[in-house]
């Protein structure tokens, strides 16, 4: 075949299949590639897993929706097998960190460590010269330095820059994100003008290998199926005063800052503050004793590839809809950093990432270790 010039990762849903469509239709010579990361059928008939595996984000469904846009622009497609890499370095650690009483982030590890790098790969196999997604997010390069630069995209509530903080130097100079300067909107309309069939297509919300959300059942299902003997989970709930008010079936049910579902009767509002696994023992107290000022994290990344040598002002993102704010932040050793908020912050939970901005330009991030 022809090289393409442009590899664009298709996933099935309006946003990738919008991003393909606008290159096409701007004349750019593209090849669309979908990558498999996991098959929806793998654990359903387990305890609590739904038989249905339909309309969810990854679904065959997405690959047929995909493969259908491909047939339409009239480009060549590929579906790339990524499902033991992505088991690998995304569900393995994913059910790790929730046993260890974290609450992780797969879409973060699946971008960085999975489709980027794999998109890479495949686009040079295959003659291209850069990749595209429907990611909402901008890149650019700064003339001042030669470096390369995330930005936040256009449409704040769309933004997407906090699942991209571990992309590097190398993988930016090679990135395009056709909707950066576009709102939701505008990009429905944009499909419903070229034609595509995914214009109306509804957004996947979902963690693609957790049905329904619920965690808890995914885990004891994938243990199941890798034949791990079952443990004792249960333990105890207490208050943040140690007194003893009931008892839980296992913390991977909890995550920092949870209010609802704790079977807990109390005389007040109840939160949860902590999660200490390895005791099994899941800490509940009051809204204010979960705002903390101060976080460390490990793990992490800076965009420009060098750590600042000293504290630098930034706008600091601890979850995806955690509106930045105002702090400083100090590279620590062996990848660790601390940052510090003018305001404190509530339900800073271990296992999300901080992402840490100048402005719009992301300058990078890590993983929640603690925070005080």
């Amino acid at each position: 075949m022809t090289p393409a010039s442009i590899a664009v990762a298709m996933s099935g849903g309006v946003d990738s299949s919008t991003a393909a469509g606008m290159l096409h239709a701007e004349g750019a010579r593209i090849v669309g590639l979908t990558m498999q990361l996991w098959n929806q059928r793998r654990l359903a008939g387990q305890p609590g897993v739904p038989e249905s595996r339909s309309g969810r984000c990854c679904s065959l469904d997405d690959v047929h929706d995909a493969r259908r846009v491909a047939e339409q622009l009239g480009i060549p497609y590929y579906v790339v097998n990524l499902e033991e890499r992505f088991e690998r370095d995304v569900v393995r650690p994913f059910v790790a960190e929730y046993r260890a009483g974290r609450t992780p982030i797969p879409c973060s590890r699946c971008n960085t460590d999975v489709k980027f790098d794999q998109l890479l790969a495949t686009a040079r196999q295959i003659g291209a010269e850069t990749v595209a997604t429907g990611h909402y997010a901008r890149v650019g390069c700064n003339p001042a330095t030669g470096l390369f630069e995330l930005r936040r995209a256009l449409d704040e509530e769309k933004d997407q820059t906090y699942f991209l903080w571990g992309l590097t130097q190398a993988q930016l100079a090679r990135a395009q994100f056709p909707l950066g300067e576009m709102r939701k909107t505008q990009v429905r309309a944009k499909a419903a003008e070229l034609g595509l069939t995914v214009a109306d297509k509804p957004d996947s919300h979902e963690i693609c290998f957790v049905p329904g959300g619920d965690y808890a059942n995914f885990l004891a299902a994938y243990a199941n199926e890798q034949g791990e003997a079952a443990e004792s989970i249960e333990g105890e709930m207490v208050g943040s005063d140690g007194r003893v008010l009931g008892r839980h079936a296992g913390v991977a049910h909890f995550t920092v800052g949870q209010r609802r579902g704790l079977g807990i009767a109390a005389g007040e509002r109840l939160y949860v503050l902590k999660l200490d696994a390895e005791a099994q023992r899941v800490t509940l107290g009051s809204a204010d004793e979960l705002m903390a000022r101060e976080l460390t994290g490990r793990g992490s990344h800076w965009i420009s590839g060098a750590a600042p040598r000293a504290a630098v002002r930034v706008s600091a993102r601890i979850r995806h809809r955690h509106r930045p704010a105002p702090a400083w932040a100090e590279a620590l050793p062996e990848g660790r950093v601390r940052v510090r908020f003018d305001e404190p912050q509530r339900a800073i939970a271990p296992g999300q990432a901080v992402v840490l901005y100048d402005g719009d330009n992301v300058i990078g991030g890590a993983w929640i270790e603690s925070s005080c």
